[in-house]
């Protein structure tokens, strides 16, 4: 298992591999300046601007993918996904509004799994259950979107940044080998859902977001079966480049939910992951 940063990955053996929300351009979105990395000179695009993938850096990231799994659509979770594609001959998973804005791209219909959630299909070396979920709860709760695309005739090519709407979110519950890996794409879950899953490896969504949840964390492990080894995404800051420094997000986002873990599993194998560095799950 690589990571991607946000809620992406690459998850791999010997003969798959699965992207999971590849976003390798980590655009400077415009957002809070404290967000933006000291020497970082490149251009802030605002929600009107047109989409610009960062193909150097994803042609450096990204050297082959069997299957794209899509928990949303928003611009860090599928912007990439068009060249990615494109480049890769993967199959998506994703819903109506992820595959009508990859059609719009000229994705073929070939290459498309439209998804709604509760689906579980098998394929050639792995099997994958779609989890209906919900977004974070963004915007001290305030955020809503009920935007979906179904016609990508619609659509105007390339998007903008905002025009990267949610559409939906899910889950993913992934069967590979002899391991279980139960993947979320933001902060929040539906238990009826998530219940009775029992992965034996959890990446949740750990942003501050989070806290917006009722015991977001306890419940969360509570119901998925106090997975063996816990791994947080969601938390670093993707509107900086790799190779600049995460340490901020970690104090405030990952270190706390560590302890949050800990009252609830004392002995919890929770790993922090690294920018692009691989994981190896036995």
């Amino acid at each position: 298992m690589k990571y991607l940063g946000v809620a992406g990955w690459e998850i791999s053996n010997d003969s798959l591999t699965v992207l999971v929300d590849p976003y390798i351009s980590r655009l400077k979105l415009k957002g809070n300046p404290r967000f933006y990395g000291e020497g970082d000179e490149r251009k802030v695009f605002n929600s009107d601007d047109i989409y610009e993938p960062d193909t150097v850096a994803i042609n450096k990231v990204i050297t082959k993918a069997d299957y794209i799994l899509v928990h949303h659509s928003h611009t860090d979770h599928l912007a990439d996904v068009p060249y990615i594609a494109k480049k890769t001959g993967a199959v998506v998973i994703g819903t109506e509004t992820t595959a009508t804005i990859l059609k719009a791209y000229g994705i073929p219909q070939k290459q498309l799994i439209t998804v709604k959630g509760g689906e579980d299909y098998q394929f050639d070396d792995f099997s994958v259950r779609v989890i209906p979920s919900i977004h974070s709860a963004l915007g001290d709760k305030r955020y809503f979107d009920s935007r979906t695309y179904s016609d990508p005739d619609e659509l105007t090519i390339p998007l903008k940044v905002g025009e990267f709407v949610e559409g939906g979110s899910l889950m993913f519950l992934l069967r590979v080998d002899s391991h279980k890996i139960l993947t979320s794409g933001s902060m929040n879950f539906i238990e009826r859902e998530v219940a009775g899953l029992q992965p034996d490896v959890l990446i949740p969504g750990i942003n501050l977001s989070r806290l917006e949840v009722y015991k977001y964390t306890e419940r969360l492990l509570e119901l998925t079966g106090y997975p063996k080894t816990i791994i947080p995404a969601h938390w670093d800051n993707f509107r900086i480049p790799y190779g600049f420094s995460q340490e901020d997000p970690i104090k405030k986002k990952v270190l706390p939910f560590i302890e949050e873990v800990k009252a609830v599993m004392p002995d919890a194998n929770v790993i922090i992951p690294v920018h692009l560095e691989t994981i190896l799950i036995k």
